[in-house]
């Protein structure tokens, strides 16, 4: 459960946007800015010159039931181990590296989930090697039974999808769930990552955001 925050100044409504992924620009990414969009539906994903606010028309998301775990995956998840909130900023960083392709974390958007972390609302799934080296990870806003999945990264085999993995062990322990992973790559289809229209995620994180989600310390 996240600390309590002020209400937001920013107004974020699903019945004034557009039928397009990008929704909006401007705002700031005030806790409580980041936390009202979450839970109407919107992230923050800047492009080099303004605060880009999104609602994919088609969502990609991780249901309970769906997560597909290959004989391969098994096996590689036996040379990991798994931690959690041990390390979010070295997860942050990973995924922040201005040489991975499509680069969109930037100092702000570091800065900003990193308070969110502090607040108790951001999380980090971190996979370590036999010498216990960060190898692999991703982070994410958790509100309510809704994990809105930021980024993930590997230095590793197989270390970004052990994370998912335990993510979705986690959010397990609670009844409904739904794991948002923003839009469906090939490599999260490989492992369940299903496409719901626009509207229907709308409806489904309507309750899961007020619902009881998983105990993460």
């Amino acid at each position: 459960m996240g600390a309590d925050l002020p209400p937001s100044p920013w107004v974020f409504d699903p019945e004034e946007w557009p039928l397009e992924d990008c929704i909006a620009w401007g705002a700031d990414l005030r806790p409580e800015t980041l936390i009202d969009a979450y839970r109407h539906g919107a992230f923050p994903m800047p492009d080099r010159r303004r605060l880009l606010w999104w609602s994919p028309m088609e969502r990609g998301v991780l249901l309970p039931g769906d997560l597909r775990v290959s004989r391969s995956l098994r096996r590689s998840m036996r040379r990991f181990t798994i931690t959690v909130d041990t390390d979010f900023e070295a997860v942050i960083d990973a995924c922040a590296d201005p040489d991975r392709p499509g680069w969109w974390i930037d100092r702000h958007i570091r800065d900003a989930y990193v308070r969110l972390h502090h607040l108790g609302y951001a999380h980090s799934v971190e996979t370590r090697d036999e010498e216990g080296l960060l190898v692999g990870g991703l982070y994410g806003v958790s509100i309510g039974a809704l994990f809105a999945g930021e980024s993930m990264f590997h230095h590793r085999t197989d270390a970004s999808k052990a994370a998912l993995v335990a993510l979705v062990e986690r959010m397990s322990t609670v009844e409904e769930w739904m794991i948002d992973t923003q839009w469906r790559t090939p490599h999260l289809a490989s492992l369940g990552v299903r496409v719901v229209p626009r509207e229907t995620y709308l409806a489904a994180i309507r309750t899961l955001v007020d619902a009881p989600g998983p105990i993460w310390r």
